[in-house]
């Protein structure tokens, strides 16, 4: 037995790529699950996002019903897939590109409890609920997949119909006041620097949020049960996941975000930010990343 790679809602155009590397990261998980010394040897951002083990940082502490569903939507490469299948009975994923969902199913397939559908959510229908649905750097695109003229709350609304009446909807995005963004990092998805902190002007199709913002679009989406986490640096490269019962002091030392994959500036030490940060009880505003685990 293995997993069931799903072609049925397949339009045969793949619309997000990380371009050819991708094919090098399918033959890599043809060829072993071991990516160990890969990763020693390995300095492009896409190699090490894809497949470092730190990438399930971000589920693998949250104590899942063991026997329990997810749907996982937008798996891409399957970095927390594998944790997803270890942790749960039954789990199904949705990716936009078949050569991700081909690079996850390789690298997946021994899980028999396992199905990757390929396609456009929005053009998938399930005849089922389930326990758990995760959003893991999905959110922000909402805007270039859902042509509606609220995309953001029409997307959260559309999945809550596969969520179970107790089920929890869990979301990984960056926080668009992060405090790496004011110290010169690149906005993750326009490669602007402070775009996100100025709005993303002139830019409808992705977009990030403040806390107090995506509060409140997860309250009118139907979701006002709301427990948000602090992956840091963030929610990419976890280390360190703080909430809001456990909040860092400022004697902790709080390690700059890295920048892998765009050239950042380096505005101040954020290190040294964070303490003052932290004294005012401003740490939650300027959180890189959240975690959010919502439902009704």
């Amino acid at each position: 037995m293995s997993a069931t790679f799903n072609l049925d809602f397949y339009t045969g155009t793949d619309t997000y790529s990380d371009g050819s590397v991708e094919d090098e990261l399918l033959e890599i998980v043809k060829r072993t699950d071991d990516y160990s010394e890969i990763l020693a040897s390995e300095d492009r951002w896409p190699i090490l996002y894809h497949l470092s083990p730190i990438r399930q940082n971000i589920i693998n502490w949250y104590p899942f019903k063991s026997d329990a569903s997810c749907l996982e939507i937008g798996g891409g490469c399957g970095a927390i897939t594998g944790a997803l299948c270890e942790k749960l009975a039954k789990v199904k994923v949705v990716e936009l590109s078949k050569r991700r969902a081909s690079i996850l199913y390789e690298r997946h397939k021994k899980y028999d409890h396992l199905e990757v559908f390929v396609g456009n959510l929005n053009d998938i229908v399930f005849e089922e609920k389930f326990d758990y649905i995760t959003l893991n750097g999905v959110l922000e695109y909402a805007g270039s997949f859902t042509k509606t003229n609220d995309p953001y709350a029409d997307f959260l609304k559309q999945i809550k119909q596969y969520l179970k009446p107790d089920g929890k909807l869990i979301i990984a995005i960056e926080n668009r006041y992060g405090m790496k963004y004011f110290a010169g990092a690149k906005e993750d998805h326009t490669a602007k620097a402070f775009d996100g902190i100025t709005g993303y002007i002139g830019n409808d199709t992705v977009r990030t949020f403040g806390k107090k913002e995506l509060e409140e679009l997860l309250a009118r989406s139907g979701y006002p049960m709301q427990s948000f986490y602090y992956p840091h640096p963030d929610y990419k490269m976890p280390m360190e996941i703080f909430s809001s019962d456990w909040l860092p002091s400022p004697t902790t030392l709080l390690s700059p975000a890295p920048n892998f994959d765009y050239e950042r500036y380096e505005l101040f030490n954020e290190t040294e930010a964070y303490k003052g940060i932290i004294e005012n009880g401003q740490f939650e505003f300027f959180a890189n990343s959240f975690l959010v685990i919502c439902g009704e």
